[in-house]
């Protein structure tokens, strides 16, 4: 039964918002009482996704609960079983992303049981505790939880792993290396995975610390190898995540069904998608037989979206947690939705609207160009503009197929260097004009938030404010203007000396931010999270744990038990059709 068909109980809270224990007063449905369900989990209002909807199960309710209460929709029923399968319908209608289900009078007629209550892939995605799964198949009444499958393993001793481990001083590290080393050097090689993904067990890590990623055969070599670093200052993270043109088939494959966090995430995603979400995962997973190619923008662009998503959910269930986001492109979306602008409906649903659109649009395309913004401006015509001047010497064009043709063959005529960006739309150019129309009445039912972590934009090359992140036509205005990823990036920059994650594929954005002046001068930093080129799926999951090594190195203290299931964690069934299973929930995730 796949998870992304059903809620999950996220978690379950007993509150008492009403009179002083001792006055035993039967806990009545109300204003007050809807104030304590909607704070019941420790957040405030503000932080509640927009979509929320509180679902009251009592048999009475008190004078003056209205329909609305603190901005949110309050529905009630006749009994908390009733509420939860309202809960259930209502998210998978759409209507709602979250849902305060309480049940008044349980387990005492002075207490309510409030119940959070998600779609399952998105609560592993967002790393919440899940008490089990809504069985709405059941009979009428209450829905039985039910029980979550258990995490599946697959200890492979031939995959690639991650050890990690620290010293208090220089000479203390010297010592914990030298311990590990003899353990690996005689260490049989199917005990490889299971040995601690941290050394010495117990205590918290050092300032001085080593990582390595190897095999079993050549985990001793590797160990004694790495350099050993001090990291008594960690730099901040920032997430940097890609768009169009630096997708690839079977791009992140290697970690779908190998990590549990990123398979929930990409599915979560895409079960947004309908059943075109079904048609993008068989694609991108049997790219031999694909109805429709990686760089169409029916593919590209959701795919995309999806993929970035799930490794920046990965990156956030390791324990780290960025102070800002930029994103190029449709990765400015991805990072809305990390920032708090957009839900992962809405998001998904603005990208399906890009992508309706576009197809609509005559066929053009990209091109990279290895000049200024100011040598590119004499080729310009009425039919190719500017896409993005991301570095200094990298600028991109676009435009439909015929001018974009010409002015290439002008640039090569003239001794540039052009290199044609894998792309069927010309997407940051005047002709996607009626498009960007079209979308923004789209948008306008969507909710909008301000930015509630520091947003850069490619598009004013500064901060997103709010009045920005709350406007459609900003939205809509995507599809036409350029990409000033340089401007965004010097901003960034400039306000601290900070560690760069690219969370998606390729390195495109990795290689942009390595000629920064900044990054050249050692006052910040890049990491790629992928493949430069396509490669295996090991490739994947390695290229994932150099990763998390450097995280390590650079002082971040990471959720051992997460990254471990990069090598531990498995869900392989050869009887399941591609595409078609939903990650177990993790054990950690579990609760009483």
């Amino acid at each position: 039964m796949s998870l992304t068909s059903h809620s999950a109980v996220v978690r379950r809270l007993i509150v008492s918002p009403g009179p002083a224990p001792q006055e035993q007063t039967p806990v009545v449905a109300s204003a007050t009482a809807v104030s304590a369900v909607l704070r019941a989990f420790g957040r405030s209002p503000e932080e509640l996704p927009a979509r929320t909807v509180v679902l009251i199960g009592s048999a009475v309710v008190g004078p003056g609960l209205r329909a609305e209460h603190e901005g949110f929709a309050v529905t009630t029923a006749a009994t908390p079983g009733i509420a939860l399968r309202r809960a259930h319908h209502e998210l998978h209608e759409g209507t709602a992303d979250l849902a305060l289900v309480a049940g008044f009078g349980e387990p005492d007629a002075h207490t309510i049981t409030v119940y959070a209550v998600k779609r399952a892939a998105e609560a592993v995605a967002d790393g919440d505790a899940v008490l089990g799964v809504l069985d709405v198949t059941s009979p009428a009444g209450t829905p039985p939880l039910r029980p979550v499958p258990q995490t599946p393993r697959g200890t492979d001793p031939d995959r690639h792993r991650l050890i990690l481990w620290s010293g208090r001083t220089t000479d203390d590290e010297v010592r914990v290396r030298g311990e590990l080393l003899p353990m690996l050097s005689g260490l049989h090689r199917e005990a490889y995975p299971a040995l601690p993904t941290a050394v010495p067990c117990g205590t918290p890590p050092g300032p001085i610390r080593g990582a390595a990623v190897a095999v079993s055969a050549l985990a001793a070599r590797t160990v004694h190898q790495a350099r050993a670093v001090d990291v008594s200052r960690s730099r901040p993270v920032v997430l940097l995540f890609p768009g169009q043109g630096s997708q690839h088939a079977g791009m992140a494959a290697g970690l779908y069904r190998r990590e549990p966090v990123f398979t929930a995430a990409v599915d979560a995603a895409l079960a947004h998608m309908g059943e075109e979400g079904s048609r993008v995962r068989a694609d991108w997973l049997n790219p031999q037989s694909a109805a429709i190619g990686i760089d169409d923008v029916r593919r590209a662009q959701p795919l995309l979206f999806a993929i970035d998503y799930a490794l920046g959910r990965m990156i956030l269930s390791w324990g780290v947690r960025p102070t800002a986001f930029l994103g190029h492109s449709a990765g400015e979306l991805v990072a809305a939705t990390f920032a708090g602008v957009v839900s992962l409906r809405d998001a998904v649903a603005m990208v399906q609207a890009r992508v309706r659109e576009a197809v609509k649009i005559p066929a053009g395309g990209m091109l990279a160009v290895a000049a200024s913004e100011e040598r590119l401006r004499p080729y310009l015509t009425d039919g190719v503009g500017i896409a993005a001047v991301n570095a200094n010497q990298q600028v991109m064009l676009a435009g439909s197929d015929r001018p974009l043709g010409e002015v290439a063959d002008r640039l090569r005529a003239d001794g540039l260097t052009v290199v044609t960006v894998p792309a069927t739309s010309p997407f940051h150019s005047p002709a996607m004009a009626p498009a960007s129309d079209a979308i923004e009445t789209d948008y306008r039912d969507i909710p909008l938030c301000e930015p509630k972590l520091p947003l850069y934009s490619g598009y004013t090359g500064t901060l997103m404010s709010p009045e920005a992140a709350r406007s459609p036509r900003f939205w809509a205005d995507q599809i036409t203007d350029t990409v000033h990823f340089r401007n965004a990036l010097d901003e960034l920059l400039a306000a601290d000396d900070v560690l760069l994650v690219e969370a998606g594929p390729r390195q495109t954005l990795t290689a942009f931010a390595r000629r920064h002046r900044s990054v050249r001068l050692g006052a910040g930093a890049v990491c790629p999270l992928l493949p430069a080129r396509p490669g295996t799926q090991e490739a994947d999951r390695q290229s994932v744990l150099n990763a998390a090594a450097r995280l390590w190195t650079e002082g971040h203290d990471l959720d051992l038990n997460a990254v471990a299931r990069l090598w531990t964690w498995s869900d392989d069934d050869a009887s399941a059709a591609a595409g078609t299973r939903t990650p177990p929930i993790p054990a950690k995730a579990l609760v009483a």
